[in-house]
């Protein structure tokens, strides 16, 4: 079975805010679809944390090295377009892209088998897994009622982050975690992600371990980016003296880029995106190497359908990865499927079951946000 062409669709007109500084509008385009076509007729799907435009010029590079390549060789093929494009740079919009593809073709050797992707990767040590809410961060009331609100739809685990947190005052950083914890209660779990990542980050150590201090005493379950991305010293040191886990890692990209950060301790959860990380053949390498090194693997997942698709199979296939992440309120994971996603009556998400990532889009829906055709049909 071999790759017949591949195809880029950016999502736009409902891109949910990122929290950045600056901020992302509903109609730019950092969520793409891409689709992978056989010449047997098969066609596997895969999401990309990347601008259509640098998507779509990075197919164009790549597509001497991917067109009638073996379908069903995910690892290989991936592995293949990451060597030859090395000289461009590691990371960044290839890799992204590769990112995409390679789901895509596990999708694919999934159907071709009859399995779903996760029992693949070696089997599935669950059938299902918390999804935990994942929002932004507001002032103390407005946030709190956003909270309540998911609490109603069965969600057990939230995590909030960016926003006005560690950009205003200590004062009102913890009248943020207050309001939080009030909100959902005692016995919900509760996450806090600074997000360190954004452009001049003012933070260093000292608030970082100042503020770890005032998380453990309202009962966060981690504490997420609250470092500059690069500060690989100062997260080994506030991972040995905060009194909570430090999770990190969606900004790196590929297995070389975590071994250090892995190798070092600086990291109880490590957190990569399959959407930009290199997909599922390279984070399953990573999640491998935070075995190896004690810690926990937990996806990243501010994407898509797709990618929590993918998140689902990659946590099936791990036996300490009881999370996921769940973005609250974007259309590109809630209404892009032809199955909505549903909780049970504990909190919990189904895996899919069914060959492949085992979902379904909604091509009218994915339509109505498309900046192009779709070109799923064969």
């Amino acid at each position: 079975m071999r790759i017949r062409d591949i195809h880029a669709t950016g999502l736009a007109g409902a891109t949910p805010k990122g929290g950045w500084s600056e901020e992302l509008r509903p109609e730019y385009t950092v969520h793409t679809l891409i689709v992978v076509r056989t010449d047997e007729g098969l066609t596997g799907i895969g999401s990309v944390f990347t601008n259509a435009d640098l998507v779509r010029a990075a197919l164009a590079v790549m597509e001497p090295l991917f067109r009638d390549e073996n379908a069903l060789e995910p690892e290989r093929v991936s592995e293949k377009l990451h060597q030859n494009t090395f000289w461009l740079g590691r990371g960044g919009s290839l890799t992204h892209t590769i990112s995409g593809i390679d789901i895509a073709l596990w999708d694919i050797l999934g159907q071709a088998a009859g399995q779903p992707v996760g029992r693949l990767l070696g089997g599935r040590y669950r059938e299902r897994v918390r999804p935990y809410a994942s929002l932004l961060m507001d002032q103390p009331e407005p946030l709190a009622e956003h909270l309540r609100q998911i609490a109603a739809r069965g969600f057990r685990a939230f995590k909030i982050g960016w926003g006005p947190f560690g950009r205003e005052s200590h004062h009102l950083d913890e009248r943020i975690v207050r309001a939080a914890r009030e909100a959902v209660g005692p016995n919900a779990m509760l996450m806090v992600d600074a997000g360190g990542s954004d452009a001049f980050w003012p933070n260093g150590l000292k608030w970082a371990l100042r503020t770890a201090d005032m998380l453990a005493s309202y009962d966060v379950a981690w504490f997420e980016e609250p470092l500059k991305p690069d500060a690989l010293d100062d997260f080994v040191i506030l991972r040995r003296q905060a009194p909570l886990p430090i999770a990190g890692g969606e900004v790196l990209t590929r297995r070389q880029a975590f071994a250090p950060w892995l190798q070092a301790g600086a990291f109880d959860i490590v957190q990569p995106d399959v959407t930009k990380v290199g997909g599922i053949s390279e984070e399953r390498r990573i999640a491998w190497m935070a075995q190896e090194h004690g810690a926990r693997f937990i996806p990243h997942g501010w994407n898509t359908a797709v990618g929590l698709a993918a998140d689902l199979h990659l946590a099936s296939a791990f036996p300490e990865t009881d999370l996921v992440e769940y973005i609250d309120g974007s259309p590109y994971v809630d209404e892009i499927v032809a199955t909505p996603w549903r909780l049970d009556d504990d909190g919990m998400l189904a895996i899919p079951d069914l060959p492949g990532l085992g979902i379904e889009l909604d091509l009218d829906a994915v339509a109505r946000f498309a900046d192009d055709d779709l070109l799923i049909e064969t």
